[in-house]
């Protein structure tokens, strides 16, 4: 079985491009600390080379690729010519992804916070008009209280990240297991570039991952593991396997 490999970063050279593809330089720093009696590991350079239809989708240009934090998944090749490949080991991409940048996630979590303030401030002005109400209508005080410490409680709940229609649960990430069959595929890039702009402009997956509730093994929803593990996600919106 061939090796698979993934890289994050920007480019560090220029981008080169050829008839069917385009090439360009990318380095990586070894863990900074090695097993004990072992050498510490050093920066390795890898050359990636992309097939220009599935680079064009990504929206990147000459420029912005050595600015620009992207995720590349492949595998390993020594049959690339040394002038067409500098560094140290050549990459064959499969897969090409824009990250997003700090700024945009910073964009979005205001977007989310100014939201939840304007709840908040809805909710508190609900409230005088129904204890105004309580004291026309003294009979049905206890009736109207369980509205109004409902409406007291609202502000909390919206302040919960939004999670996709469906969620049963939120779990930790690390804690689901992929089936080896998953790791054997590749989701169409497309789909997942798309996935990964609707985490960007929402703050959260489009749809729950499908895991079984006792060992929390993935069902369905490979895709959506995969930008969550790009997005670096600490937690994921799911449903139950016997739910579905």
């Amino acid at each position: 079985m061939p090796h698979k490999m993934t890289l994050t970063g920007s480019a560090t050279g220029p981008l080169r491009e050829y008839d069917r593809y385009v090439a360009f330089d990318m380095r990586e720093k070894g863990s900074p600390a090695a097993p004990k009696g072992l050498k510490k590991s050093t920066f390795i350079s890898y050359t990636v080379f992309v097939a220009k239809k599935a680079f064009n989708k990504t929206g990147l240009t000459k420029k912005s690729i050595m600015h620009e934090k992207i995720l590349i998944q492949g595998e390993p090749t020594l049959d690339i010519p040394i002038d067409e490949c500098p560094g140290e080991i050549g990459i064959i991409c499969f897969q090409i992804t824009v990250l997003p940048n700090k700024n945009d996630k910073e964009a979005n979590e205001s977007k989310d916070k100014k939201e939840a303030q304007q709840e908040v401030s809805k909710a508190q002005q609900e409230v005088p008009a129904t204890k105004q109400e309580e004291k026309q209508e003294p009979v049905a005080k206890e009736v109207n209280e369980t509205p109004v410490q409902e409406k007291k409680a609202a502000p909390q709940k919206k302040q919960q990240p939004i999670q996709p229609k469906g969620t049963k649960d939120v779990v930790s990430f690390d804690d689901i297991i992929v089936p080896e069959a998953f790791l054997k595929t590749r989701p169409n890039p497309v789909k997942t570039e798309e996935v990964i702009e609707f985490v960007k402009r929402t703050g959260h997956l489009d749809k729950p991952l499908t895991i079984e509730k006792e060992t929390k093994v993935l069902k369905d929803g490979y895709r959506r593991y995969i930008v969550a593990k790009t997005l670096k996600m600490d937690n994921v919106p799911v449903v139950y396997d016997h739910q579905k």
